[in-house]
């Protein structure tokens, strides 16, 4: 069982994916379930140590180590851990998708993003001023960029919130493997 920063990233590594928090049906294992840390919450209040423990995971493991793990959404939306050549040989070929085969507002969206890349918090609001949609409308857009690999978020440890780039701009050597290889074949 995961009681340290190590344990987890060796989790990461030797299971390829796995979710951050458990998911039923998911075939993943999660840190969640497989994190030997309590649950109690502190009596002077907070988070409990385990939820403490894989929330940093979720973010410090990809921002320590970003050229051996991935950290974005799956099919299903779950979040999830990914090792990155599985990421690379594996997940990105079979699960990205044009953002033009997306829905008006994930494209729209998309734009802001390639435009001018920002945290969620303004980039939301920016969104239902241009295109008057609802919180769920934009959370939904989102999710739908991060899932087709159209969006990542960033590494950068000296962004404690979700600050979302393109996947060209953080993955531009994934990104042109597979152009040219669409390109070629």
């Amino acid at each position: 069982m995961i009681k340290t920063f190590e344990e987890a990233c060796q989790f990461v590594l030797d299971h390829k994916v796995c979710t951050v928090f458990g998911s039923k049906g998911s075939p993943h294992p999660s840190l969640w379930d497989n994190t030997a840390l309590s649950e109690k919450k502190p009596k002077a209040g907070g988070w409990s140590p385990k939820v403490v423990a894989v929330w940093d995971w979720k973010t410090r493991i990809p921002q320590t180590y970003p050229e051996s793990v991935y950290y974005e959404k799956i099919h299903g939306g779950d979040a999830v851990l990914m090792e990155m050549q599985y990421f690379r040989e594996t997940h990105y070929p079979a699960a990205f998708q044009m953002v033009s085969e997306l829905d008006a507002l994930a494209q729209q969206v998309s734009e802001l993003i390639r435009v001018e890349p920002a945290f969620a918090g303004p980039l939301r609001k920016r969104a239902s001023e241009q295109w008057g949609c609802r919180k769920s409308q934009f959370d939904t857009a989102i999710k739908k960029l991060q899932i087709s690999l159209n969006i990542v978020r960033s590494n950068d440890p000296s962004l404690k919130n979700d600050f979302g780039l393109t996947m060209r701009e953080m993955h531009l050597d994934i990104v042109h493997q597979y152009e040219s290889n669409s390109s070629n074949g």
